[in-house]
């Protein structure tokens, strides 16, 4: 066998190798977890809204919860406008886990499914006591 007909054959095998995680994956089925939004807070809503739309929180909560963090923390910025105008607390604990106070079937649902640790409970405990909405 020639030089060229090795290398050439290294560089199909070398492919082959290299694209079949991505053929296994675009072959398998990823359903999403189904979340529960069943909690007292929720179910007394008139109307069940997040701070964003489903995709918007879906897509980038996290991104939403540093911003978050770093505004309280760094400059005293407490209060969100959503995109429909409506304000909120930016508040991991007094905004979003007083809707979502099942953690284990909303947040860990979805956490688990993706397998990302996220360090929001190494401060916040989602089992503490919450102080009554106002």
């Amino acid at each position: 066998m020639s030089a060229k007909a090795k290398i050439i054959l290294f560089i199909v095998v070398f492919c082959v190798l290299l694209g079949i995680p991505f053929v296994a994956n675009a072959v398998t089925s990823h359903d999403s977890p189904e979340l529960s939004l069943d909690t007292p807070e929720i179910n007394a809503l008139s109307e069940k809204k997040c701070v964003e739309s489903a995709e918007v929180m879906s897509s980038s909560h996290m991104q939403m919860l540093n911003d978050w963090r770093d505004d309280v923390l760094r400059r005293g910025d407490t209060e969100y406008i959503s995109s429909s105008g409506q304000v909120y607390e930016k508040s991991l604990d007094d905004t979003c886990l007083r809707c979502h106070s099942n953690k284990e079937e909303f947040c860990d649902t979805c956490h688990t499914y993706e397998n990302v640790e996220p360090y929001c409970w190494d401060c916040h405990d989602p089992d503490a006591e919450l102080p009554a909405s106002d």
